[in-house]
């Protein structure tokens, strides 16, 4: 017997603990808002003319109600083997899962407020997430360390019907991790975005798992229900007082939070594959992103778009440079980006001698380039659509393309 046999009352009682999460969420941001701006955790709305000081790293707050209901959640899915006897024997396996994945979750989310109060450097935020997916790599390992994949049908000639990777599986589970928490992070800077794509990736994957209950699968995706209900309602919350004007920022706690607690269900979950499907926007804003990340094109600290104090919309941010500073690799990657109309480039000359500018390379300012100077509000629905839609084209792949590459 597993701790999964009969799971309504557990989803019934994790619901129901979600929504006091949320209540709890809602509340206790504004009630801690003075705390962090007398701990100076707070920082200025470049997009806003107010310049009045906002509470940062609230994520920390959603972040703990989570955790909070989890850690109370955890012997409800095994009250069977406490006041019954039909346990035969102690899920092992699956209390161990459980705990490891909170154990990530935690050291995900106190890393995460680090590099907020001490504004760590870019390596130190690819290795916090590395650190952090240790525990749920020993978890993999120990409990199931399967490391064999089916190999997709164009492939099979070469390599056979399965293919067994090794350590390179691990190595792509802790890649995972650390795409996870930083796709969301790199794709933000305006009001209500990384709490709004956290919160459609979310339903998106809770939609998934309800579809998957009656499959061959069910344990896995119930498992995954158990943390995705709890972060989305803990999420909802945040989203409330993060939405355009925000009154809070999430910072970078609430990304690394939601990214691993998002590859703490693909990989736990075993549908790491379909939940990069969600993360389709994510994956564009990184490959778009790549030049100016890998410093191949000069990137400033902050990329995200600029406000345009006379007309009240967000423009393009650009990033300004000498010609001279430019690679051979540099210089191909801007021509051919400039002829495909991919990036916005502009030349120019100052006291200081001939520059150039392109826009930072990003999605929310690829979409500017598109429609032009638009209000913050409806730039953040905009791009939250583009996350809907992605998942509808996840869904598609996951449900009706994936018959050219599997059997199904």
């Amino acid at each position: 017997m597993t701790m999964w046999r009969f799971p309504e009352v557990p989803l019934l009682v994790n619901v129901c603990g979600s929504l006091l999460g949320f209540v709890a969420t809602l509340t206790l941001i504004p009630a801690f808002k003075e705390r962090f701006l007398a701990a100076r955790l707070c920082g200025l709305d470049l997009n806003k003319r107010s310049g009045q000081p906002i509470p940062e790293s609230q994520g920390v707050i959603s972040g703990a109600v989570f955790l909070i209901i989890l850690f109370c959640f955890i012997p409800v899915p095994f009250l069977s083997c406490f006041v019954e006897e039909q346990c035969k024997a102690f899920p092992h396996h699956e209390f161990v899962a459980l705990i490891g994945a909170l154990l990530a979750i935690c050291c995900m989310i106190f890393l995460g407020f680090a590099d907020d109060v001490l504004s760590l450097r870019w390596r130190h935020k690819l290795l916090l997430p590395t650190m952090a997916s240790l525990p749920l790599l020993m978890v993999y390992f120990t409990n199931f360390g399967n490391t064999t994949i089916v190999v997709p049908k164009p492939f099979r000639l070469l390599l056979g019907m399965h293919l067994d990777l090794g350590i390179l599986y691990y190595v792509y589970m802790g890649m995972l991790a650390v795409f996870c928490t930083n796709a969301i992070n790199i794709l933000a800077g305006i009001n209500g975005l990384e709490a709004g794509q956290s919160l459609v990736i979310a339903a998106s994957i809770i939609t998934f798992n309800m579809v998957e209950l009656n499959g061959d699968y069910r344990d896995d995706h119930i498992f995954s229900l158990y943390f995705m209900i709890p972060f989305f309602f803990t999420t909802l919350g945040l989203l409330y007082h993060n939405w355009y004007p925000s009154r809070v920022f999430v910072g970078d706690t609430f990304c690394y939070f939601a990214g691993m607690t998002f590859a703490v269900v693909g990989i736990l979950g075993h549908f790491s594959k379909t939940m990069l499907l969600f993360f389709i926007p994510q994956v564009l804003n990184f490959l778009y992103s790549l030049p100016q990340l890998f410093h191949i094109i000069p990137c400033p600290r902050h990329r995200l778009p600029r406000l345009n104090p006379e007309t009240g919309r967000l423009e393009m941010s650009y990033s300004r440079f000498k010609p001279k500073r430019l690679s051979p690799l540099g210089v191909y990657i801007l021509r051919i980006s400039e002829k495909f109309h991919i990036v916005d480039v502009r030349q120019g000359a100052d006291k200081d001698g001939e520059f150039t500018e392109c826009n930072n390379m990003t999605l929310i300012n690829f979409v500017l380039k598109l429609i032009g100077p638009t209000r913050e509000k409806t730039l953040t629905v905009l791009l939250l659509l583009m996350q809907a839609v992605g998942s509808i084209i996840a869904f598609s792949i996951r449900y009706q393309l994936v018959r050219l590459f599997y059997d199904v």
